[in-house]
């Protein structure tokens, strides 16, 4: 059985998390980097190392000392576009944390490791005390996203219904506890 150290991500922690990360958009979501979307990946330190506000989890293989997973929060809420204008208007950035680049490399799945980050990603948002609600946004087509997600918040919006139903992406709630 493999143990792991789950921590704030340092400096010395980047360029792995930074491989978990571009990795991810490339195998599981197909995309490629795209700097609209994936500046932060290029540039871990500023978005979430700097702000005082956000925070970058790594998980790191202990056989090894190789991170293995990532997940990341900032006070930025949604924007419109792309997202459609009654998500950005009920997730406000400041008062928003939002759940980030939550990514497991897939020969470590299944070990708990996504829902042990996301639960350290709470209870920072819970200690910063400013946060009203964690918001996040997921693509259902990745295996296992829309299952996971689903079991520890509520959709707030399904791109795939409604008019046209063109959007694949899926808009989450998940509770802020205290």
């Amino acid at each position: 059985m493999r143990n792991y150290c789950i921590r704030v991500a340092t400096p010395d922690d980047l360029d792995g998390a930074r491989v978990v990360m571009l990795d991810t958009v490339y195998r599981d979501f197909g995309t490629g980097y795209v700097p609209r979307w994936h500046g932060d990946i290029v540039d871990p330190a500023s978005a979430y190392l700097a702000p005082a506000r956000h925070t970058l989890l790594v998980a790191v293989d202990e056989r090894d000392a190789s991170v293995v997973a990532t997940a990341a929060l900032d006070s930025r809420g949604p924007l419109h576009p792309p997202n459609p204008r009654h998500v950005a208007e009920r997730y406000p950035s400041g008062v928003t944390a939002q759940l980030r680049r939550v990514y497991v490399r897939p020969e470590h799945r299944r070990r708990g490791l996504a829902r042990r980050l996301v639960s350290e990603l709470l209870a920072f948002a819970a200690a910063d005390g400013g946060y009203r609600t964690v918001y996040l946004h997921t693509d259902p087509a990745v295996t296992g996203a829309e299952a996971f997600w689903r079991s520890l918040g509520k959709v707030v919006h399904d791109g795939r219904e409604g008019p046209g139903g063109g959007e694949s992406v899926m808009h989450f709630e998940v509770p802020l506890e205290r």
